[in-house]
């Protein structure tokens, strides 16, 4: 009879642990104890930290994209109202951890990207990997007459991505949802406003 694996409670405890201390903060022992598992399983799955953090981080990225698909692939909906149904989601997820917790993604770009080369070419390559369906979607709102097509779609993935992570941040800071609203009712009033 084979040994149970403990790499997914592993993974998923170091999520947590990832979340609540950051990268630098979070340490093996620590990833075990939340795991509840013996430090050797570890070392059996992961060769490094940063090893680890990256496998953490794919496990992280792939539940967002399901968040994406759920919301931005839901054709009952116009494009506009996809987009904004994403953050929609997200807010509530926030909500649901009082605020405290952000974007894992986000909190590796400011915490890790400087320190690791393969982190920070992981975190470039989920950004362009994020984007997409966010382009695809903006594209059809601009198509369908929903919003202007002043700009490129791709460009305003882009700021819509990277404006949202700011106000996750500043969301971090205030332990409370006004940064997250303050940035949907400005963007949904300008940028991404209905078309005349």
């Amino acid at each position: 009879m084979s040994k149970q694996s403990h790499r997914d409670h592993i993974v998923a405890a170091g999520l947590r642990v990832m979340f609540r201390s950051g990268y630098n903060g979070s340490s093996v022992r620590d990833i075990v104890a939340e795991a509840g598992v013996p430090q050797g399983s570890f070392t059996n799955h992961f060769r490094s930290k940063e090893g680890f953090a990256e496998t953490v981080l794919n496990h992280y990225f792939a539940y967002v994209q399901g968040l994406v698909r759920g919301a931005l692939e839901d054709e009952t909906l116009t494009p506009r109202t996809r987009l904004r149904r994403y953050l929609d989601i997200i807010t509530t997820n926030l909500e649901a951890d009082h605020w405290t917790r952000g974007c894992l993604i986000g909190d590796l770009s400011l915490e890790a990207s400087g320190q690791s080369e393969p982190l920070r070419a992981r975190l470039a390559a989920i950004y362009e990997e994020w984007r997409a369906p966010f382009a695809a979607c903006i594209a059809e709102a601009q198509a369908a007459g929903e919003i202007a097509a002043t700009f490129d779609p791709t460009d305003l993935a882009e700021f819509l991505l990277a404006s949202w992570q700011g106000a996750i941040l500043r969301m971090k800071v205030e332990r409370g949802p006004a940064p997250l609203e303050r940035f949907k009712t400005i963007a949904f009033a300008t940028v991404f406003k209905e078309a005349p």
